[in-house]
């Protein structure tokens, strides 16, 4: 593994006119530690296909190309993506592409994701490779610490974010990294997280448009009853409400962050059903 520091990056961006883009949340990786995690949080291995989303200076994009069959390292920055086509040019196993991860059609049938994630546009990356298929195998993102443990977090501190995830998958915090290991130094500590697809029943998969019309509704207004929120978003008598959530075991007192995913499935299953 190739030597990174604070220095040589500056250098490097310098000696080819470039600087750190904050509308694109660009934070360099200057430690080596968080490349080894991402690596093992993936379980990378020689016949896998890697996606990399903004690989910068592919400092990890050259550890990926060393452990995986094939890396396609997608650079929404113009002038970096014409850099990493000139550096890597030599990684046969490395195809660098220029262009928004968001509108990408993914050309891949089975793939894991590895990547040090900008933050900005973490929620939408999510949606884009849990919510559509084929899904990966595993995603391993180095993102926002406090992001990480909303998504991984269980009840009474649940959120649409975390309902959102673990409704498509399993998700574990592999590792923290603190804000130093990056250049530009972000405000805040990041953490790695490691992402599982389940394979969705064909019910499950029919289930995923109520299950979100569902969730949004219960957390409209969070700080209100289950009840309350249900009643007012599903246009459905309060009274309705009350009596089917407590058929289904669910005080209707309760708030959305205290529902576990197998709760909100009960009620989902029983919306479906009016």
């Amino acid at each position: 593994m190739e030597p990174i520091s604070i220095q040589r990056i500056k250098e490097t961006l310098k000696n080819k006119g470039l600087t750190p883009q904050k509308r694109l949340s660009q934070n360099f990786l200057v430690s080596q530690g968080p490349i080894v995690q991402l690596i093992k949080a993936a379980d990378l291995q020689k016949e896998d296909t890697v996606i990399e989303i903004g690989p910068g200076l592919g400092v990890l994009t050259k550890e990926l190309a060393e452990k995986a069959k094939k890396v396609l390292a997608i650079e929404k920055d113009r002038g970096l993506a014409r850099s990493l086509k000139e550096e890597l040019a030599d990684l046969r196993n490395v195809e660098i592409l220029e262009g928004d991860i968001l509108k990408t059609p993914i050309p891949f049938k089975d793939y894991k994701v590895v990547s040090n994630l900008p933050f900005s546009i973490t929620g939408p990356v999510l949606r884009k490779f849990l919510g559509e298929s084929p899904r990966p195998r595993i995603l391993a993102l180095l993102i926002q610490k406090e992001v990480a443990q909303r998504i991984c977090a269980k009840p009474p501190h649940m959120s649409i974010l975390a309902l959102s995830v673990q409704f498509y998958a399993d998700s574990t915090i592999h590792s923290y990294v603190k804000s130093g290991a990056f250049w530009p130094r972000p405000k805040v500590d990041s953490a790695i997280i490691r992402i599982i697809p389940k394979s969705l029943s064909p019910e499950e998969e029919s289930l995923a448009s109520a299950f979100f019309v569902v969730m949004k509704a219960g957390f409209s207004q969070p700080r209100k009853q289950l009840q309350n929120n249900l009643s007012k978003k599903l246009a459905m008598p309060k009274g309705v409400i009350s009596t089917s959530l407590k058929s289904l075991d669910i005080n209707p007192a309760r708030r959305a962050e205290t529902l576990s995913l197998s709760d909100w499935m009960r009620v989902v299953k029983w919306y479906t059903m009016q």
